[in-house]
């Protein structure tokens, strides 16, 4: 995704919400192509890996799938195996998006970019704090987008040192203090200038708009001056959509077939008319946004003439009479001489007879 010329980057994240399918997730590919989105997200995780037996579920997971069974039975059911994952990768090709994984444990980022040869990893928020998969992704050599749900300022310059750290050092042993010095490095932030991206993120599913707080973004961005972005979870699309007004490079949205379908994220997540309707919004936004200088733009300049006025006869004034408040004044059209002149020319002799509303000529 790097390199992208200023386009916002929208990733649909199909998540789990493929159920576990493999035909699912490759509706789901179709359905974030045909709207436009440059990436399409799945999750990659073996579910012994993830979580233990005794894991127990997020109370909107609870209230998704019901509390009979664990996290960690309800993570085998959302398994995709090595083989959907190459089907996945073909079909992506096929209809021109970017397939992109988060990987929830190292075998899973292991085979992302061995295998499946991957140049971009998302970690997600739940990452911040695993420093041994940040290690992983960033000693892999490839691009990181990094959610910062749940986080504090301060966790995430831990996690952004610890990338800074993979990415320069040579192998020495990783520390508290080896990933601060490399985060103050020049090589270091070199390196995650050209390679991270922060997405700010409120985690939970759907995320009240109170709690968003969008402005974090600019925080994350001000801090450490790297890329950032939004992953969102509030309900519609406004916030992805105002995120795209606040120079947000990187746009996550989860994406389902039918917000109805049984499992973890379909309730928070956007059906595929929704998906374009936002992808659409977001081109505009940034189609807007322009180059920042205050000009008159191409579109507009014919309207001039139209709306400014320009200094003309109130009555009938003779050559060699002065003009004065009672027979000059302003009025359309424009593209004669400009009101702002108007207390330079009081006074002055008229040049030649003026009939009313005939502009004053120098």
């Amino acid at each position: 995704m790097s390199g992208n010329g200023g386009r916002v980057y929208v990733i649909a994240e199909a998540g789990v919400n493929h159920n576990g399918d493999a035909d699912m997730a490759r509706q789901l590919v179709d359905a974030a192509a045909k709207a436009g989105a440059d990436g399409v997200k799945f999750q990659t995780f073996r579910a012994e890996s993830l979580a233990s037996a005794k894991a127990p579920k997020a109370q909107y997971q609870i209230e998704t799938t019901g509390g009979g069974e664990s996290q960690l039975d309800m993570l085998r059911r959302l398994e995709l195996s090595a083989q959907d994952h190459h089907a996945l990768v073909h079909h992506c090709r096929e209809k021109g998006i970017d397939f992109l994984s988060t990987p929830f444990d190292l075998k899973s980022l292991e085979f992302l970019v061995g295998e499946l040869e991957l140049e971009t990893l998302k970690l997600p928020s739940g990452a911040i704090t695993n420093g041994p998969l940040l290690l992983a992704a960033a000693r892999s050599g490839a691009d990181v987008i990094l959610s910062t749900g749940m986080s504090t300022l301060h966790e995430v310059r831990d996690a952004i040192g610890v990338l800074a750290f993979g990415y320069t050092d040579a192998g020495s042993p990783p520390s508290r203090q080896a990933f601060d010095r490399a985060l103050k490095s020049d090589a270091g932030q070199e390196s995650l200038c050209r390679k991270a991206t922060l997405l700010h993120c409120t985690s939970e599913y759907p995320a009240p708009f109170a709690d968003v707080n969008l402005r974090a973004m600019d925080t994350l961005g001000e801090t450490f001056g790297l890329r950032t972005g939004l992953s969102d979870h509030s309900p519609g699309t406004a916030i992805a959509i105002a995120a795209a007004g606040r120079g947000a490079v990187v746009i996550e949205k989860h994406l389902t077939l039918d917000r109805d379908l049984p499992g973890p994220d379909h309730r928070a997540s956007i059906e595929p008319d929704a998906l374009e309707e936002m992808t659409a919004a977001i081109r505009q936004v940034e189609a807007a946004l322009g180059d920042g200088v205050k000009q008159p733009a191409p579109s507009e300049r014919k309207n001039m003439a139209v709306a400014r006025h320009s200094l003309v006869a109130l009555c009938p004034i003779a050559k060699g009479e002065a003009f004065s408040e009672d027979n000059l004044g302003a009025k359309r059209p424009g593209g004669g001489i400009s009101p702002m002149d108007y207390w330079a020319w009081l006074g002055r002799p008229a040049g030649r007879d003026y009939q009313a509303d005939e502009l004053v000529e120098p």
